[in-house]
């Protein structure tokens, strides 16, 4: 499971592929631009925002 994080925050739910969560961010409003792969094949993702790997039972807090 993956879920979209600002610094040490996780925002919105886990998903089970990265893809799945750039979706869902999307569609929620919280980016407003999908990571593109630099030249080295690399992400460029929006400042202070990554997606990292979780544990199926992790919900956001108030989530």
């Amino acid at each position: 499971m993956y879920a979209l994080f600002e610094g040490e925050r996780q925002i919105g739910s886990p998903f089970a592929t990265e893809k799945e969560v750039w979706e869902a961010a999307l569609i929620e409003g919280l980016v407003t631009d999908v990571p593109v792969a630099d030249e080295e094949g690399g992400r460029l993702l929006p400042a202070g925002y990554h997606v990292q790997e979780v544990d199926e039972g992790t919900r956001p807090p108030g989530g």
